[in-house]
C-alpha cells in the first residue's frame, strides 16, 4: 500500500477489531492492521463509554454557545457549506490515553488495553475556528467545552461526555469538525455524523457524536476533565488532565513468537509517533537474548542501532521505520524499539506508573525464536 492509499472499498484487507468489552463495545486495532500508513476504518480501535448514539443526519445540530456574542446553531448541510473552500484533510494518529495500561505493573483499573488502542486515519472536515469566530468569542473566554450526544450514568449521577480544550487548541486551524474518515462519511461507532479531531492530543479530546461547543470563562471541571483522564501519582497527587500524546513506537514485524532462521536477514518494522507538534527524530532497535544482555558476547548487533525512517504522510501522521537484523545464534530473543522525538523525549524502559494507567509509552518489544 502506498502512503497515499485509502484502505476501504473493494480489495481492501478485511480486519476486525479485537473485542475488549461488549457492553459498551470497546475494541483494539489488530496488530496486522497497523503495518500500513493508514489504518482501515473497519479495523480502527473503538472507545465507547455509554453506547453508540445514532442521531439522524437530518435532525443533527451543533450549538456554539456560552461566552460568545452571537450564539449559533448549524445543521449538517450548513456546516458543509460553511466549510466550502476551507475543508481540510489530515492524516492523524488516534491513540487512547489508556493504551498500554495492561502492560503496567501493577495494572491500574480501567480497560485492559495492550498496544492496540491506536491507529492512524485520514480525517476530513471543517476547522472549528470558523464557527467560533462567527459566534464571536467573549474576551474573558478561556476554554471551549465540547459535548457529545452520548450520555449515561457515572458513579450514580447522569452525565454527558464532555471534554474541554484551551482556547488556543480549540481555535487551531487543524482542530477539525470531522465528517469523513478515510474518504468515507464517518461510521456510527467512530462519531457520525460529526466528531472533533484534535491532532497531537490523546483521543479523549476527539469528542464523538458532537452536538455542542460551549465557551467558558473558568476552567472546566466536568467528570471527564477532572475525575477521569487525569494523571494521578501513586501518592494520590493529581497532575492535570491528559493532553499531548507521549512519544511511542510499536513493532509490526516480525510477529510474536515467529520462527526466524539463523543467518537469514529479517527486517524489523514498525511505527512511531509523538504529539504536541513534535516529530519523530529517531528510532533505535535492539535484540536481547534470554539473559537480557544483548544479542550475544562479541556479536556486532549487541546494543541499540538506528533504524531507517520513512517520511510520514503529514505532520500528525506516524513514522514508519525499519531495521535489518541477521540473528547469528539460535535461541529466544526479545526485539526492542524505542523512539525519540524532536524535543528530545525518549521512550522509557518502564512505563511511568499512575493510578489510572494513562500515557503508557514504554519501549516496544516482541519475542521471537531463532532456529
Amino acid at each position: 500500500m502506498t502512503a497515499s492509499a485509502i484502505p476501504h472499498g473493494p480489495g481492501a484487507t478485511a480486519w476486525a477489531p479485537e473485542t475488549v468489552t461488549t457492553e459498551p463495545y470497546n475494541a483494539q486495532t489488530p496488530m496486522g492492521a497497523l503495518a500500513d500508513p493508514l489504518t482501515p476504518a473497519d479495523a480502527l480501535f473503538v472507545r465507547d463509554h455509554f453506547g453508540v448514539p445514532r442521531p439522524e443526519l437530518a435532525r443533527w445540530r451543533l450549538c456554539v454557545e456560552g461566552a460568545v456574542t452571537a450564539p449559533l446553531t448549524v445543521d449538517y448541510e450548513q456546516l458543509i457549506a460553511l466549510g466550502s473552500g476551507a475543508r481540510r484533510e489530515l492524516d492523524v494518529v488516534l491513540e487512547c490515553a489508556g493504551n498500554g495500561r495492561a502492560l503496567m505493573n501493577p495494572r491500574p483499573p480501567g480497560l485492559a488495553w495492550e498496544r492496540g488502542a491506536v491507529g492512524c486515519a485520514r480525517f476530513a472536515g471543517v476547522p472549528f475556528h470558523l464557527l467560533a469566530e462567527r459566534a464571536g468569542i467573549a474576551p474573558d473566554a478561556v476554554e471551549f467545552v465540547f459535548t457529545g450526544a452520548d450520555e449515561g450514568s457515572f458513579r450514580g449521577r447522569p452525565v454527558a461526555f464532555e471534554r474541554a480544550l484551551p482556547l488556543a487548541e480549540a481555535l487551531h486551524p487543524d482542530t477539525l469538525l470531522a465528517t469523513h474518515l478515510n474518504g468515507e462519511p464517518l461510521p456510527p461507532r467512530h462519531g457520525a455524523p460529526v466528531r472533533l479531531v484534535v491532532p497531537g492530543r490523546y483521543a479523549v479530546a476527539d469528542v464523538k457524536w458532537l452536538v455542542g461547543a460551549r465557551a467558558v470563562t473558568a476552567p472546566f471541571t466536568g467528570v471527564f476533565q477532572a475525575e477521569e483522564y487525569v494523571y494521578i501519582a501513586s501518592d494520590g497527587t493529581p497532575d492535570g488532565p491528559v493532553g499531548a500524546i507521549r512519544v511511542k513506537s510499536l513493532i509490526t514485524a516480525p510477529e510474536p513468537d515467529e520462527d526466524l532462521r539463523r543467518g537469514t536477514e529479517t527486517v524489523v518494522r514498525g511505527r512511531a509517533w509523538s504529539g504536541g507538534g513534535r516529530a519523530v527524530g529517531r528510532v533505535e532497535v535492539r535484540a536481547e537474548d534470554e539473559d537480557g544482555t544483548g544479542a550475544g558476547d562479541g556479536d556486532p548487533d549487541t546494543g541499540w542501532h538506528d533504524a531507517a525512517l520513512e517520511p510520514p504522510t503529514g505532520p500528525y501522521a506516524w513514522t514508519g521505520w525499519s531495521y535489518p537484523w541477521t540473528p547469528r545464534r539460535p535461541g529466544r530473543y526479545r526485539l526492542l524499539a524505542r523512539a525519540t522525538d524532536s524535543h528530545g523525549a525518549t521512550q522509557p524502559d518502564h512505563a511511568p506508573w499512575n493510578a489510572q494507567g494513562y500515557g503508557c509509552n514504554t519501549v516496544a518489544s516482541v519475542e521471537v525464536v531463532v532456529v
